[in-house]
């Protein structure tokens, strides 16, 4: 066979264009699961990622409200005479709805009643805990010491103040508006 093909090599070179063929489709069918794969990797990553920083948001809530309630509950403990104005005016700052209505309506006969007295109280806040919270709103509570000074008790008097503190979220703020003595 002068310039033509034997069959022996037309037969080898259908087996090179069968491995060869094989070999396509299975590149094709590997690319095909390196994509999916790498989708299917993706997706997860953006649910982790979305996972993982909703966990911050909550605990950053959580962090903002206990830090709103501490505040608010020493404002609540720390009065003295000499300055009531002022601590008046750091407890009307954090508070908000019924709480501060009710507050700054016995502002007037509280004013009188410290002076009065000559009351001092140094509060301390010993623990917080939120017992619910959502985006917008939340229960804490507050247990706080206080040492009080006054006309009646000289040398001081410890006090123990558990205090169950309702708070909302008005425009970035956690603000306290309800305020409970608990047992």
């Amino acid at each position: 066979m002068s310039g033509g093909l034997s069959s022996r090599s037309v037969r080898a070179l259908r087996r090179l264009g069968g491995r060869l063929a094989g070999a396509a489709r299975g590149g094709r069918a590997m690319a095909a699961g390196l994509a999916v794969a790498t989708t299917v990797t993706t997706v997860f990553a953006c649910w982790l990622g979305a996972q993982v920083y909703e966990q911050r948001a909550v605990e950053q809530r959580y962090q903002d409200i206990l830090a709103a309630a501490r505040q608010s509950a020493l404002n609540f403990t720390s009065i003295d005479y000499r300055h009531y104005e002022r601590d008046s005016t750091n407890v009307l700052k954090g508070a908000t709805g019924d709480f501060k209505k009710q507050f700054t309506a016995q502002t007037e006969q509280l004013t009188k009643l410290v002076a009065e007295n000559k009351s001092v109280s140094k509060g301390q806040v010993l623990e917080a805990g939120i017992t619910r919270a959502d985006e917008d709103s939340a229960r804490a509570l507050v247990v706080a010491d206080s040492k009080v000074t006054n006309t009646a008790a000289p040398d001081g008097q410890a006090r123990t103040y558990r205090l169950q503190l309702d708070l909302r979220l008005k425009n970035g703020r956690w603000l306290t508006s309800g305020v409970q003595f608990v047992g």
